[in-house]
């Protein structure tokens, strides 16, 4: 595993802005992109290196749901669009890279393909099918008949994190989520992990509405939600949450620090995603690890496919795994 001091290194500053960074310290003042480099340096040290194919002359537009600036708070999606970056290195295509605030770009560019990474809507997906027919989304999957798709089994998943609380023994379990909007504000995206978390625990009779806070995935609603949960439980604060996506968490983590409540002493918390930094917060996030940077591998891997011109419309899910580290028993 990469230390801190390799991060810094190759992000060439000192190892305290980098564990700063890496934390989230709301105190610390650093400019977007030293941040960006930090995170970029923290995920290529992640990543292992693949032997590059002979060159072609094919160019594929790599489409983000979020601006460069919303990127820097949910490193998910950043992680997805580097491992997509390298396997494009690695397939010798020319690669033009679009984020929202100027993805309209994708008009004056002669792309051969599209790698669309966040959500999606259907209304949107069309836009792009009008562009070029050979799309592959990833993390959505606005038409299972006509597009291609990676995905992950959020019900799936969230299941595993029940069954080890519920094993653990805690049977007051609190959730921390977010909601999102597509961008064309066409309609509210459905969380698949409250869902699931709702009806897995209805089932079982543990669930307590009053135990849920939903706002976005974000560091600092997961700071203000957890915030907002000890003051509303207080000594029935729920032994155990299940955050929605790590930035949440690390969030969660500093409030709980802020207000001298012992993690996992008193509350186990397990986040979703196991971005590149879950290792280096205190205590180290336990979390749901998704092969992020495979899923980009694998988009683009469905693109190469497509413009051998495979015709049916195909759909990968990407399994995960339960990473407990020091944030949960």
């Amino acid at each position: 595993m990469a230390t801190i001091k390799d991060i810094a290194e190759k992000a060439g500053v000192s190892i305290a802005t980098v564990s700063r960074v890496l934390n989230y310290d709301p105190t610390l003042s650093v400019t977007d992109e030293t941040k960006k480099r930090i995170f970029e340096a923290a995920e290529a040290l992640d990543y292992k290196k693949k032997t590059a194919r002979k060159s072609t002359a094919l160019k594929v537009a790599i489409i983000h749901w979020y601006t460069e600036k919303e990127e820097l708070d949910d490193l998910y999606y950043m992680s997805i669009r580097l491992g997509a970056e390298k396997q494009c290195q690695t397939q010798r295509l020319q690669v033009v890279k679009l984020f929202y605030d100027n993805h309209e770009d994708i008009d004056r560019e002669n792309v051969q393909g599209i790698i669309a990474i966040g959500k999606f809507s259907p209304k949107q997906a069309k836009a792009l099918h009008r562009v070029t027919k050979n799309i592959v989304f990833v993390d959505c999957s606005p038409d299972d008949d006509i597009y291609d798709s990676v995905v992950i089994d959020f019900e799936k998943a969230t299941r595993k994190v029940l069954d080890h609380f519920l094993k653990k023994g805690h049977r007051r379990i609190g959730y921390i989520g977010g909601h999102e909007r597509y961008k064309d504000q066409t309609a509210t995206i459905e969380d698949l992990r409250g869902r699931t978390f709702r009806s897995y625990l209805e089932e079982k009779g543990l669930f307590d509405e009053n135990a849920v806070y939903i706002g976005t995935f974000s560091v600092n609603d997961g700071y203000a939600l957890m915030k907002k949960a000890i003051k509303d439980h207080g000594d029935a604060l729920p032994t155990a949450f299940f955050v929605g996506n790590d930035a949440m968490a690390i969030g969660c983590l500093r409030a709980l620090h802020e207000e001298k409540i012992e993690v996992p002493g008193r509350v186990n918390i397990i986040g979703f995603n196991d971005i590149s930094v879950s290792k280096y917060v205190f205590p180290p996030l336990s979390t749901v690890k998704v092969h992020t940077e495979m899923m980009g591998e694998a988009a683009v891997d469905l693109l190469m496919e497509r413009l051998s011109n495979r015709k049916v419309a195909k759909k990968v899910f990407l399994a995960t795994e339960l990473k407990i580290r020091q944030s949960s028993d």
